[in-house]
């Protein structure tokens, strides 16, 4: 039991090890930027307390990859702006107090919500009301504040400009937990049909249900653009991002299609449905060669290919004379993921097509 809890707590310390390895870089963004934001507003423009400034330098960088960095600048500029106009009117008519940032709050947010703003927008336009309306300084103007947003959202940008991540490993990142859960789908469909338990499916249907591996990806590519656009010392990765941006589709595809297959496994095994035994084996066989493009993204294509093209192929017609109806289909859908797959590599859906031959 001991040694069973030695090596959670190892394997905890490792991943929060990768978690602050991968979190560095944003981390010292926004102390460098954050520093910098409130210099330049109290030495250059001559604000008291510009906290507004630093405030802006971390939403713009984001503690996290996500969002467009550049529409966070837009959004939160304007949601500071609407927050301290509304907090500024209602304080000079009624004064401060419990009930009147209660009412600053609603009207901040539901102008916000009016000017079809999104969830920063609305945020900030509510923080930027109580902040006007419990603590700051009179003397201080909104259009300082408004600065002192604009100068964070600005010195943001520029630190991500000047300290740079690596926006196609960003990519790379995403794209090959993608490209795992994948492979996973695959050998557990076929540990399921060798085991003839349909749970098997179930459980591994329920685990890659969700759409949020597709939407981080999503989500890491258009960071990538964002930083390739404002960063010079990486413009020239733009051509290895491209292959991450136009393999986002087909690996979306091939993701639900293993969903599909995984559910017709379940009902091949929940009918009692003979499964050839040629179709787990072609399962793992497409399972290593997804694997192997994880491991090699966008370096070794040929060979990925063969080997997709090759797991696809050892299914013939013979294999599935004696299977179900959803025996074949998922037959079938192998031959989708595959073509998805071969489409991700950088074919195009004939060509892909035209590695696979047809089942004879």
């Amino acid at each position: 039991m001991r040694l069973v809890s030695r090596a959670r707590v190892r394997s905890a310390g490792r991943r929060r090890v990768r978690a602050l390895r991968y979190m560095a870089l944003p981390i010292l963004q926004c102390g460098i930027a954050a520093g910098v934001a409130w210099l330049v507003a109290t030495r250059v423009f001559g604000h008291e307390r510009p906290f507004f400034a630093p405030i802006a330098v971390i939403i713009c960088i984001g503690v996290g990859l996500g969002q467009r960095r550049l529409r966070r600048v837009v959004e939160l500029v304007v949601g500071v702006s609407v927050g301290i106009g509304i907090g500024d009117l209602i304080v000079l008519a009624i004064g401060t107090g419990p009930w009147q940032i209660a009412l600053v709050v609603v009207l901040a947010m539901t102008a916000a919500v009016l000017l079809d703003g999104g969830p920063l927008i609305t945020v900030q336009s509510g923080a930027s009301a109580v902040l006007v309306a419990a603590l700051l300084p009179a003397n201080q103007s909104g259009l300082d504040r408004m600065v002192d947003a604009l100068i964070g959202g600005l010195l943001g940008l520029a630190a991500v400009a000047l300290l740079p991540g690596n926006p196609p490993e960003v990519a790379r990142r995403h794209a090959r937990q993608m490209i795992m859960a994948l492979a996973s789908g695959l050998t557990t469909a076929a540990d399921a049909i060798d085991a003839r338990d349909p749970d098997v499916a179930v459980r591994e249907l329920r685990r890659i249900q969700s759409q949020q591996a597709i939407e981080e990806y999503r989500d890491a590519l258009r960071t990538a653009r964002d930083i390739l656009a404002i960063a010079p010392v990486h413009w020239r990765q733009r051509q290895p991002l491209r292959a991450y941006i136009s393999a986002a589709e087909p690996l979306d595809s091939a993701l639900r299609n293993v969903r599909v297959l995984l559910r017709r496994t379940r009902s091949a095994l929940a009918d009692d449905e003979p499964v050839p035994a040629a179709i787990p084996a072609a399962l793992r066989q497409l399972s290593a060669a997804t694997t192997s493009f994880g491991d090699h993204l966008w370096h070794d294509r040929s060979a990925v290919r063969q080997a997709i093209g090759e797991a696809a192929a050892s299914i013939d017609a013979d294999d599935l004379a004696g299977g179900g109806f959803s025996a074949q289909v998922v037959a079938a859908q192998l031959r989708s993921v595959a073509v998805d797959l071969l489409q991700a590599t950088g074919l195009r859906h004939e060509e892909a097509r035209a590695v696979l031959p047809p089942i004879t």
